[in-house]
């Protein structure tokens, strides 16, 4: 009989399950759902907002499928692991039901309060005990319901990040991780413990914090309702979960200091890997616990966010999309017939949200130097992709101001990824070689199911198929490139600077 782990990751976009044979760690088959990308709500101005119920019937729809396409059986699924997107705030009561829909990653409604909690605790609590501002984080979004839904905050049994849901819609059971908390800002560094200065500042019951797990460990078993609904047997063990960048970062073996991981899905994301808790007291990248960090071996990592990257492409796709649909392979093709600047166009990408890089400003999108009779089609896509690695840039070097440099960023052949173009900018901006790999969080999430139940004895083990498909290297195109991120910085500053 074939033995198959299966990795599920709960994005904003959509759901993805991969499957990997666990002899030879090779991919067997992957799917999606939806087709299309989830919505986001956003019921008013900054609010980002996701239905929980609907992440289940996607992943039941991803799973079913994926079983499909590979012919594999449900019985011969050995173990399941779980990825899925950072920062969000799941509410559900005694009976498990969903009390109001998640306030997901890029909602910006709490940014005032964490902003007022760091002012009031103090740099020196908020950076030694949280390694962050409460921002807007989960905590924050938390007190937000308490102060402004306390009829749903009274009935409020547990709190949970989106994977602790999915995971307590296939066992049944409630639990986190202690990176889960600390991406949270639930977790206090010095303690172990979930904060209590800062719990008792925003008037939080510590008690609706789910139990925490071990990352790699069987943190439940499917239900016999789980199983049917996903072709899978009861009982199989749910043995990982992370948020989306610690296990990018995991799924490319990035796992320690010195290694960096990218991702440019929906957000971008530059990770990197240290053994010591490292703080920006401007809290413009955040520090949080790596997936295998253990009190003999930390492990931390250090994540720049910035909301608006593959977001501003999929906006630009629709745009361009109103009469005739406009795939991402054509964007990637115009974006290569306008020359490098983009003939003095400029785009700023941060209109998805409060960005933590510009130190929680909703500058919104913008686009610059437009000129109606020199600029085409192909000169927006161009300067869109640029915008992206720019921001991917700007916060870069805020991480190099912390001491984190790299010559190697590693990054999954995915999403933006995909395009020569933005990874040759990438590298051009950034200084640093990228090498792209044939993974995805999906597969990661399924490999770490297979450490978590013991089956790969070791990381090595776990990874030993895992393969650079393609490299870049800064070229000669690097000096305009870092002339026309100088000039991109230079508005970027401006905007910053009048921005109300």
């Amino acid at each position: 009989m074939s033995r198959y782990l299966l990795g599920i990751d709960l994005g904003s976009s959509s759901v993805k399950a991969s499957l990997i044979e666990a002899d030879s760690g090779l991919l067997k088959a992957s799917a999606a759902y939806p087709e299309t990308e989830m919505e986001i709500s956003s019921p008013q101005h900054g609010w980002a907002e996701q239905d929980p119920n609907r992440w289940w019937e996607n992943a039941k729809h991803a799973v079913r499928s994926v079983l499909q396409v590979s012919s594999a059986k449900g019985e011969e699924v050995l173990a399941l692991g779980i990825a899925y997107q950072m920062h969000g705030l799941v509410v559900v009561d005694k009976n498990h039901k969903v009390l109001r829909p998640s306030i997901i990653w890029c909602d910006s409604r709490a940014v005032s309060i964490g902003e007022d909690a760091y002012n009031q605790l103090g740099e020196l609590y908020c950076m030694d005990r949280l390694m962050n501002s409460p921002g807007n984080f989960t905590a924050s979004k938390l007190k937000w319901v308490l102060e402004n839904e306390p009829h749903i905050y009274k009935e409020i049994h547990k709190v949970m990040l989106p994977g602790d849901y999915l995971a307590m819609r296939l066992t049944g059971d409630i639990h986190t991780t202690v990176s889960g908390l600390s991406e949270g800002i639930m977790w206090d560094y010095q303690k172990g413990t979930v904060p209590e200065r800062l719990f008792n500042y925003y008037g939080l019951d510590a008690q609706l914090v789910s139990d925490t797990v071990p990352t790699f460990s069987e943190q439940g078993r499917l239900t016999t309702d789980a199983a049917s609904a996903l072709g899978l047997k009861p009982g199989t063990p749910v043995s990982y979960r992370a948020g989306d960048q610690p296990n990018n970062a995991f799924s490319l073996n990035a796992l320690n200091p010195g290694e960096i991981a990218a991702t440019a899905g929906t957000s971008g994301v530059i990770y990197g890997i240290v053994d010591k808790p490292t703080a920006d007291k401007l809290s413009r990248v955040n520090t949080f616990v790596h997936v295998n960090h253990t009190s003999d071996n930390p492990r931390y990592g250090v994540l720049l966010c910035v909301n608006g990257t593959g977001i501003m492409n999929s906006w630009l796709r629709k745009l361009l999309s109103a009469t005739t649909s406009v795939s991402y392979e054509t964007l990637n093709a115009l974006a290569g017939e306008a020359p490098v600047g983009a003939d003095n166009l400029f785009v700023l990408p941060f209109g998805n949200g409060a960005e933590r890089v510009l130190q929680n400003i909703n500058l919104g999108a913008s686009i610059h130097g437009l000129d109606l009779n020199r600029h085409s089609a192909s000169h927006i896509c161009r300067a869109a992709q640029e915008g992206i690695v720019y921001a991917l840039g700007y916060g870069f070097e805020v991480m190099n101001e912390l001491g984190i440099q790299s010559t190697v960023i590693r990054a999954g052949h995915a999403n933006m990824f995909l395009s020569d173009l933005f990874c040759q900018t990438f590298v051009n901006t950034t200084g640093a070689r990228l090498e792209l790999y044939n993974t995805d969080g999906a597969q990661g999430a399924a490999r770490g199911a297979g450490i978590g139940i013991g089956y790969y004895k070791s990381h090595d083990e776990a990874f030993r198929t895992l393969s650079c498909k393609k490299s870049f290297e800064p070229n000669a195109q690097q000096a305009v490139v870092q002339d026309t991120f100088n000039q991109w910085k230079s508005i970027l500053k401006k905007q910053i600077n009048t921005h109300p």
